[in-house]
């Protein structure tokens, strides 16, 4: 158990071809694009996982990076606020925004730029085919040589190459939660006291929260049946975004119009990966690829990061590598089952059936920080955060 190849240069694979340099193992990671992914959504990173983020010696560096985010805040369609929670309203990981939130393209950056130059990363490239032998795994590249490791990681995310190939289709592992998301970026400004802006009719929500520049970003959240169409297809995503929200008041209109020139759109279905097994012989899964809680989860970056923790360190330390794939689960598999028991209730919280859902809703955000156990109405987000226990791995020295 040497040679480690990971799919995927997102957040879940540098952190793992970190933890695995660290532990004297060779990781090799492969992206499909031509480099470090910029852009994205705001991503929060809970509990254990700061503490995964810290041994890493990146702590600083990413709270540096924060969007400049305090809290969110729900509006009407004349822009007055209904309801507020600040991010430290249910502890410093409990609320809808956590106390360290960072934009995910800068996460990737700054994880890239930690491993860069300590680890191969093939760029450009993808995987189009495993062949497992007594001895390792064969694999082929688009564009790369065909090599042979002894372990391959699929942390390439919801949509992963290496889940099909070595499990099977995408279909026979998700779980369809009803509705599409969009976020691309806008000319609006952020909000100059820092907060994330919504507004929601029933069935659909549209938002903005800041970057670091003192910009903001765009979200739409609707639901809806699945509209058959070629997922890379955006102008038809984009058409279908400004049908959805055709009439709606507040800042829709503007967000509409830069919607159809946002270079950085992406569009995708809410939904959940669940897999009995997150391994199969010499492959395993990470991140999104093996337990997409959905982004209404809140904690999909920090799952991502802990379980690259402990997967390195199970692998560093087990017998063989069936028993780190083993063991790697036992102690994800209570952490990642709370994170999407509780995204499955997110869609009927940020999207309400009814106005008077939505007036209940803002009601109970004024008064939840202000009562005894509030935190358990919203299933008490701070607690699943540190629902993992990082092992202290022995470090392995390694040779400079």
């Amino acid at each position: 158990m040497n040679t480690v190849l990971i799919s995927g240069a997102s957040i879940a694979g540098p952190a793992l071809a970190h933890w695995l340099r660290h532990h004297g193992l060779t990781p090799t990671v492969v992206e499909r694009a031509p480099a470090p992914r910029p852009g994205g959504q705001a991503v929060d990173i809970r509990g254990t996982a700061r503490e995964v983020v810290a041994r890493m010696g990146v702590l600083d560096q990413v709270r540096a990076a924060h969007t400049g985010a305090r809290g969110m805040a729900f509006v009407n369609a004349e822009g007055k606020r209904t309801s507020t929670m600040a991010a430290d309203a249910l502890g410093d990981s409990g609320g809808a925004i956590a106390e360290i939130e960072i934009l995910r393209g800068d996460l990737v950056r700054i994880l890239h730029d930690r491993t860069a130059n300590e680890i191969e990363y093939l760029f450009n490239d993808t995987i189009t085919s495993l062949t497992e032998t007594p001895d390792g795994v064969e694999v082929t590249f688009e564009n790369s040589p065909t090599r042979t490791f002894d372990l391959v990681v699929g942390a390439d995310g919801l949509h992963s190459k290496v889940r099909s190939l070595a499990f099977g289709p995408e279909a026979d592992f998700t779980h369809d939660m009803g509705a599409y998301t969009a976020i691309f970026s806008t000319t609006r400004q952020a909000d100059s006291d820092g907060w994330m802006l919504l507004h929601t009719v029933p069935g659909r929500a549209a938002g903005v929260y800041p970057t670091p520049d003192g910009r903001a970003k765009a979200m739409f959240t609707f639901k809806s049946p699945v509209v058959p169409h070629d997922r890379r297809d955006d102008a038809f995503q984009r058409d279908l975004i400004a049908r959805t929200y055709a009439h709606d008041g507040w800042e829709v209109p503007r967000l509409l119009e830069d919607l159809r020139t946002a270079e950085d759109f992406y569009f995708d279905r809410l939904c959940q990966v669940r897999l009995d097994s997150w391994s199969r012989g010499r492959v395993a899964l990470l991140g999104d690829a093996a337990f997409c809680a959905s982004p209404l989860a809140g904690n999909g970056t920090s799952m991502a990061l802990v379980g690259a923790y402990l997967l390195a360190g199970e692998l560093a330390t087990a017998p063989d590598h069936g028993t780190a794939f083993r063991r790697y689960q036992q102690r994800m598999r209570e952490y990642v089952d709370k994170c999407q028991k509780f995204a499955l209730g997110g869609v009927d919280g940020l999207l309400p059936k009814s106005r008077m859902f939505i007036r209940m809703r803002d009601l109970t955000l004024r008064i939840v920080p202000h009562i005894p156990g509030g935190s358990r109405i919203f299933g008490d987000l701070q607690k699943i955060a540190n629902a993992v226990t990082l092992p202290d791995y022995r470090p392995v020295r390694i040779s400079p």
